[in-house]
């Protein structure tokens, strides 16, 4: 193989480095020496300062018998883990149907707010800005207090999911609106040179490669919504952190029993968290090798 096809195969993948040196540039200045040394400084009495806490925090536990051996085993009796179960299952099954609805929901109103029908895009623009400014919590009120004072009423489980779904589709289709328009205009280009129409070109062409872009994004929105998930105590819907809240009325060990429930979040969300990594990692290695 000769010099020059090599310096061509090589080609986009420099490219592609000085582009991406050149995004991280416009973001922000690379320090200097002394910009790392206070960086560096900055790093580890930030982490002295976390540790310390967490040491005066396991102290108090202790003086307090909180760190009682007993107080703990409890937790890995049968019982009580089929109980906490059945609340980590509701919490999935919510997260679940509210992701399957939600993410679809909000791929429609990012291509409404994209319409050049200048009614369809306001609307969907209006609806957008409404459920990403309002909180959540008002919204699951609005279905537990408000709405059934005109006779409208939803099981419990729906009164959960549906806040959630017109919160997380609201935020998501910004998410896919910003994918769609990151797309090369070049790809739109090529898409009409043969001979695509508008329509064909957006299902065929930009779509397929907006999601691909998108989707550790989606991924943390997924982790978003299981946090969301726990406002199910609201309703009484029997989701991880209600039956975390039931155990304490049971156990009395109030301190253990949300520690073990905050583990278990933070494992779901590590794991989510990772899987959107991964997929970030893989697609820049793909736009690498390209």
């Amino acid at each position: 193989m000769s010099a020059a096809a090599g310096t061509t195969r090589h080609a986009p993948r420099a490219a592609h480095r000085r582009a991406t040196h050149s995004a991280t540039q416009v973001l922000f200045d690379a320090p200097g020496p002394k910009g790392r040394r206070r960086i560096a400084l900055l790093s580890v009495l930030s982490a002295a300062v976390i540790l310390g806490l967490l040491a005066a925090g396991l102290w108090q536990f202790q003086k307090n018998g909180q760190l009682d051996p007993a107080k703990w085993v409890v937790y890995l009796r049968v019982d009580y883990l089929a109980f906490l179960g059945r609340g980590l299952l509701g919490t999935l099954q919510v997260t679940a149907v509210a992701a399957v609805v939600a993410f679809p929901f909000g791929l429609l109103l990012a291509l409404a707010r994209l319409s050049r029908f200048g009614a369809l895009s306001s609307v969907a623009t209006v609806w957008i800005e409404f459920f990403r400014g309002i909180p959540m919590l008002l919204v699951v009120y609005a279905f537990l207090l408000a709405l059934p004072a005109y006779g409208v009423t939803f099981p419990r489980f729906w009164m959960l999911v549906i806040p959630m779904i017109l919160v997380s589709a609201a935020t998501t289709a910004e998410v896919f609106r910003a994918g769609i328009k990151a797309v090369d205009r070049g790809q739109h280009e090529a898409a009409s040179a043969i001979g695509l129409g508008r329509r064909d070109a957006l299902v065929h062409v930009i779509l397929p490669q907006a999601v691909r872009l998108v989707l550790p994004s989606l991924i943390l929105a997924l982790v978003t919504l299981l946090k969301d998930s726990t406002l199910g105590y609201v309703v009484s819907y029997n989701e991880l952190q209600f039956q975390g809240k039931t155990m304490v009325s049971i156990t009395r060990y109030l301190v253990q029993t949300y520690v073990v429930v905050s583990v278990i979040y933070i494992a779901l969300n590590f794991l989510l968290t990772r899987i959107a990594l991964a997929l970030d990692a893989r697609m820049k290695a793909r736009a690498v090798a390209s």
